[in-house]
């Protein structure tokens, strides 16, 4: 079931990634034409950046579920299968890793419960513990940079997911019999 939902999530962010890249298209062109009118939009200018910025987490989730990240080959290729299989559950016990502290720090980052507490008071929150995240506004846009960073949060969580069902599916292949080349038969 969590290789299904995360197979699913995967291809949202895909989809949600194809939307992005053709919204950035657009307000590339849009801004090319007010700029060869003589009156530039700056707004386009970041919409364009932050929507290039989301493009990429979105993508960068699913690329990883699926497992067609660039990498490096050169020791795998050189192993046999139980060797590879073994690289293959170490990268995914990194990414797995990497994406958790990911998650916790965008946890202490947005400290949800602090602000909470300060019962969503921006300005209590920020005396209780000096994290001035939701001040921050975009310079041209005119809204709150958190909202903008929440791509990141959102990245870690479902890295965090992808990460966990493919290194389940890595250690339920490593003791996969008949890809062990221990028990294949002498030439």
């Amino acid at each position: 079931m969590l290789s299904r939902f995360s197979t699913c999530l995967a291809h949202l962010e895909e989809i949600a990634a194809a939307f992005l890249a053709a919204a950035i298209t657009l307000l590339i062109l849009t801004n090319v034409a007010f700029r060869a009118l003589g009156n530039p939009l700056y707004w386009i200018s970041e919409l364009a950046i932050y929507a290039m910025i989301w493009m990429t987490f979105l993508i960068g989730g699913a690329v990883l579920k699926r497992r067609q990240g660039i990498a490096v080959t050169l020791l795998s290729d050189a192993l046999p299968s139980f060797g590879r299989k073994l690289i293959g559950v170490f990268v995914d016990t990194m990414v797995l890793g990497f994406a958790l502290i990911l998650l916790w720090l965008c946890w202490r980052w947005y400290q949800p419960w602090a602000l909470m507490q300060a019962g969503f008071d921006t300005r209590t929150f920020q005396g209780e513990t000096f994290n001035f995240i939701y001040a921050e506004n975009t310079s041209t846009l005119g809204m709150r940079k958190f909202w903008l960073w929440l791509i990141l949060p959102w990245f870690a969580f479902s890295l965090s997911l992808h990460g966990a069902t493919n290194l389940w599916q890595s250690l339920t292949g490593l003791g996969d019999p008949a890809s062990d080349p221990s028990t294949e038969p002498p030439p």
